[in-house]
């Protein structure tokens, strides 16, 4: 198995020394000291202090309809992008974070009808990945699926818990232009994009 299959070290090999948490609210702040193997060497690191964010699982996904040749964004508006030359409000895909002890799909297809009032036929697990593993330890379950989509957007979200959302519904000849406009400006709805790109390609060759 290559090195690219195959991860040098695993979690045994990073030496926990401590971890206090220093906040909790909407996330969680650890310090941690720590110290890990060095490539190619017996000896580990110095001990090193870092801060951790800490976040509980999310989901998203990408709904689209070959047959109506659309697919959903929604856009809203995110704290981290406040200061966003663009805008503050950010187009995404619909997605949350993990109610308990709910599975990914169960999640996606909760926050779907929460945001879109779509009902998703069968969903697709594209990836699951660390969006900033260098300071938080969130993991993101990106899906696609399928769903009948309303011919116009409108005005979703559960208002009680701070949601404003405005869906939108995009048609599959705009997906280009807006793959290169500066209105896509994080990862999960970026590589949602590229994925259905790459299926609207597949499509028209079959």
């Amino acid at each position: 198995m290559s090195i690219i299959q195959q991860a040098t070290y695993t979690h045994h090999d990073v030496d926990i020394q401590s971890r206090e948490h220093v906040f909790k609210g909407f996330v969680q702040v650890e310090k941690v000291s720590l110290r890990h193997r060095l490539f190619n060497q017996t000896e580990y690191t110095p001990v090193i202090h870092r801060e951790l964010i800490r976040r509980k699982e999310a989901a998203g996904v990408l709904i689209y309809n070959d047959q109506q040749q659309k697919f959903a964004l929604i856009e809203q508006f995110r704290v981290g992008a406040m200061n966003d030359s663009i805008s503050p409000w950010q187009l995404e895909i619909i997605a949350g974070v993990l109610d308990g002890d709910e599975s990914p799909e169960t999640c996606i297809r909760r926050e779907s009808l929460e945001e879109s009032g779509c009902e998703l036929d069968h969903v697709e697990l594209l990836f699951s990945f660390y969006p900033s593993a260098g300071a938080c330890d969130e993991i993101f379950h990106l899906y696609v699926a399928q769903a009948e989509l309303p011919e116009e957007g409108g005005i979703f979200g559960m208002p009680d818990e701070g949601e404003n959302i405005k869906l939108h519904i995009i048609h599959y000849i705009d997906l280009n232009l807006l793959l290169q406009s500066d209105r896509l400006r994080n990862a999960p709805v970026i590589m949602a994009l590229q994925w259905l790109k790459q299926h609207l390609h597949t499509v028209e060759n079959v």
